[in-house]
């Protein structure tokens, strides 16, 4: 494999697009795993992606030559050092990037499950933390509003750390339809909920929504749900963290679960 060291290669501009512009992503149909533990996470799922790209330094590394074995139906670049920086999004490359093509789910889901509904998010950190504690909550099915932030961007895919690949997500969804023929119960957060979430039944088939990192959630979805809950604080804090209030509530559902589950044994 002979290493692109000039920038005028084709090649080497058709990615630098990819990583710069979004179009180009959509246009294209990929999404870009930077770094071994995405492609780690990737490949024990789905195999190997469309690319692989690997710079000189990450062509020495025992951990890149185990993935790229594993790996061997990709196509493989190898970029000299320099340029791979210009590809990476990580102050400090690994020296590896996979091109994949980007799984989006055109269809809703046959069974609606327990969810979490995302309305109207901005911030990328924001969307792939949640992402990463519905997976290690168990939550499979996300449903995103139109407003909400690419879920495939490169900043949530980092922030995420690998959640993408462990739950379903459907983006550019109409919330409030969805809401109203969900088939459990619905719970909004608002900050002026007189329902502390450490008080709600969360056990059962639940759609839990948060919304944007402003504005909350709308009126209008919230006005489809059967309950609001809050999570209670003390006076001198006015609200939490997006990601940091999904993580809660997300985890006293877990929590409960477990409490019935004990009660069921006994």
């Amino acid at each position: 494999m002979k290493p692109i060291t000039s920038a005028d290669n084709p090649q080497f501009k058709a990615l630098l697009k990819l990583v710069q512009s979004s179009r180009e992503r959509r246009l294209a149909g990929l999404s870009l795993l930077d770094g071994v533990h995405l492609l780690q996470a990737y490949h024990a799922r789905h195999g190997a992606p469309e690319q692989l790209i690997v710079s000189d330094n990450g062509m020495a590394s025992t951990e890149i030559q185990a993935l790229l074995r594993a790996c061997e139906s990709a196509k493989t670049l190898q970029l000299s050092d320099g340029l791979f920086k210009h590809l990476s999004s990580v102050a400090t490359p690994t020296g590896i990037i996979a091109a994949i093509k980007t799984p989006r789910r055109e269809a809703m889901p046959a069974k609606l499950e327990t969810c979490v509904m995302l309305e109207d998010l901005q911030d990328p950190g924001n969307l792939g933390s949640i992402l990463r504690s519905c997976a290690a909550a168990g939550v499979k099915q996300i449903f995103l509003s139109k407003q909400t932030v690419n879920a495939w961007s490169p900043r949530v895919l980092r922030a995420a750390m690998g959640a993408h690949f462990s739950v379903e997500i459907y983006e550019r969804i109409d919330l409030i339809a969805l809401a109203r023929r969900f088939p459990g119960r619905v719970l909004a957060t608002r900050m002026n909920a007189t329902q502390s979430v450490f008080n709600a039944d969360l056990t059962g088939s639940v759609a839990l929504i948060f919304g944007n990192e402003g504005a909350g959630v709308s009126a209008e979805l919230a006005a489809c749900s059967q309950e609001a809950i809050a999570i209670p604080m003390t006076a001198e804090t006015e609200s939490l963290n997006v990601a940091a209030a999904a993580a809660v509530c997300l985890f006293e559902r877990v929590r409960q679960h477990q409490q019935l589950q004990q009660q069921q044994r006994q």
